[in-house]
């Protein structure tokens, strides 16, 4: 299925945006409250952004498009005039290694996980739905105008695609020094203060986007030792995880097993992260 956004602007109308199972359109300015927010909670999470710089995003045209489990949303080989920005459940980046597939890296809403295709838009992998995902598809020609218009949008938009850098590091760097449990940990701490940057997971309760398989391909382990590895993390009552939903029940003690340090991510204002905190946080919702 291919659509297009009917914009005033015909140079902004995408040439080429990959086939999702429903689809619906936006006008050429976003209304505050869905795709707009998500993105400016985003980069407000990296710079602190003025009333100009959110009036020039929500001036943003896109359209609209929905995915299902497992359904490609940009391909290896692809060539896109337009970025991909998240705005519901999680996409990942995966690769074929001989017969298993890689993920290599996991993006949350807000995220721009093709940002980079502004300088290099040939893509070397599979942007994959993990579970079903709402996306708004922007020509790459409003983020480089975007960019020219505003000092702070140009360096938030360069941190976003250094965050990518960054995280990528660490990953190489769980999956080569740690062992299956701090894995499992440093990922889900990684997931947790991602989200809460944008103000989701504030009560240590997300929407898991993994099954034992997707856990086991992010974190280089068989889907066995990721049942093992879940149910060793639920005994030290670290977690508990029902169904698709994970939450922290002792968040400093998960940070202590993943030697967890959130530097990496850019944050201007890291979201709770000692044991008093979250003691404090925990002991308020419960009331």
């Amino acid at each position: 299925m291919r659509y297009l956004t009917k914009v005033k602007d015909e140079s902004y109308l995408p040439r080429s945006i990959p086939s999702g199972r429903t689809s619906h359109e936006t006008g050429p300015s976003m209304q505050s409250g869905f795709p707009f927010t998500k993105f400016a909670d985003r980069l407000a999470s990296l710079v602190e952004l003025s009333s100009d710089d959110v009036d020039l995003l929500a001036k943003m045209p896109a359209t609209i498009g929905h995915f299902g489990s497992r359904d490609i949303v940009a391909r290896k080989g692809d060539r896109p005039t337009v970025c991909c920005l998240l705005l519901q459940g999680y996409l990942c980046w995966t690769v074929d290694c001989e017969s298993q597939q890689q993920i290599t890296s996991l993006h949350v809403p807000g995220d721009i996980p093709d940002l980079q295709a502004l300088s290099a838009p040939l893509l070397q992998f599979d942007l994959t739905a993990f579970g079903p995902v709402v996306v708004a598809f922007v020509p790459h020609r409003f983020f480089r105008e975007l960019s020219e218009a505003s000092a702070r949008l140009s360096r938030a938009l360069s941190l976003l695609m250094l965050t990518d850098v960054w995280c990528l590091r660490n990953w190489i760097c769980n999956l080569a020094t740690r062992d299956a449990l701090a894995r499992v940990a440093h990922l889900l701490c990684e997931l947790t203060v991602r989200l809460q940057a944008i103000g989701q997971a504030r009560d240590f309760r997300f929407l898991s986007p993994f099954t034992q398989t997707d856990l086991a391909a992010a974190c280089a382990i068989s889907a066995v030792h990721a049942n093992r590895t879940i149910q060793e993390l639920r005994r030290r009552k670290l977690l508990q995880w029902n169904s698709r939903t994970i939450e922290i029940t002792d968040w400093s003690g998960l940070v202590r097993l993943a030697g967890f340090q959130p530097d990496y991510l850019g944050l201007r204002k890291p979201p709770l992260q000692e044991a008093k905190d979250f003691d404090s946080h925990m002991a308020e919702i419960r009331v």
